[in-house]
This record gives C-alpha cells, structure tokens and sequence, in this order.
C-alpha cells in the first residue's frame, strides 16, 4: 500500500527508522515524480535528518527564474506554476502540514532544495515563513557538522 505524501506519515515512517522507504516511494510516485533523483541517491549511504521545520529563506532554491540557478526555468512558466500551485493548495484547504516535505541536500553549510522548488515558491507566495524539510547528507561527517544547526 502507497504511503500517504504528507509529514505527519513522513514523520510516522522516521519513528520506524523507514524515512528512506517513505522518501522512495514519494520520489517515484504521483504526477510530481523524480525517479532520477529517486535513483541518484541510492548511489551510496545517506543519512538523514527529520521532518524539520525550517526557515524558507534558508533554503537555497536549485531550481527557479534566476539566471544564475542551477536548473533554470523562463520567469512566465514559473510564475504561471508556481501561482498555480498556491491557488490549489490554498483550494483544498491545504496547511504546512499536508504538503510533502521538501527534500534538501546539506552541501558545505548549504540546505539546498533538491526536490520540491515550486512547492518552496508556492509557500512564499502564500506568506508561509517555514517548510517541513528532509535533509541528506553524504557522509557521516557532513550529519554530524550539521548537527549544530539543531541543538537550540
């Protein structure tokens, strides 16, 4: 049976030591599928962290209409997506909690958002100040350098 794509199961599957599962079948699901990250990351051990809640504006976006990002997308299609998507999740009566957790790689002091861009754009159009968020490390070193960050 397909898991629900929402933090509070995101958060169930983390109790059982099964957030990678959970991550997998979120990653090769639905319409939002990203089965190439789904398959980069099974390329060596991660180490993961959360469900979190973090600061929007402490992720760095990989994707978006900067000339400068990493996946660049043209300004019209991204408004027009990124618009969308708030209005539907504003629709269905959607909260921080109903929506996936964005999924973020740690690189050298870096949340970067890997999967879940326009959902990141989405909540800051709708004046959401935080995201619930899954970050993966690495390695073991990177996990425990970032272990600072959430000892407040």
């Amino acid at each position: 049976m397909m898991p629900t794509f929402d933090v509070p199961t995101a958060q169930d599957y983390a109790r059982q030591g099964r957030l990678e599962e959970w991550i997998h079948a979120y990653l090769l699901g639905g319409s939002w599928a990203n089965p190439g990250l789904s398959d980069g990351l099974k390329h060596q051990p991660r180490w993961w962290r959360g469900p979190l809640l973090l600061p929007l504006d402490h992720l760095a976006r990989a994707c978006g209409p900067e000339a400068d990002s990493e996946y660049y997308v043209p300004l019209e299609g991204w408004s027009l997506r990124t618009r969308r998507l708030a209005d539907g999740i504003v629709a269905s009566g959607g909260t921080p909690l109903t929506i996936p957790p964005l999924i973020i790689n740690y690189d050298n002091g870096v949340w970067s958002v890997r999967d879940g861009n326009h959902r990141h754009e989405a909540m800051r159009l709708l004046g959401w100040p935080e995201a619930w968020v899954l970050i993966w490390y690495n390695s073991l070193e990177e996990y425990q350098q970032d272990a600072g960050s959430f000892s407040r």
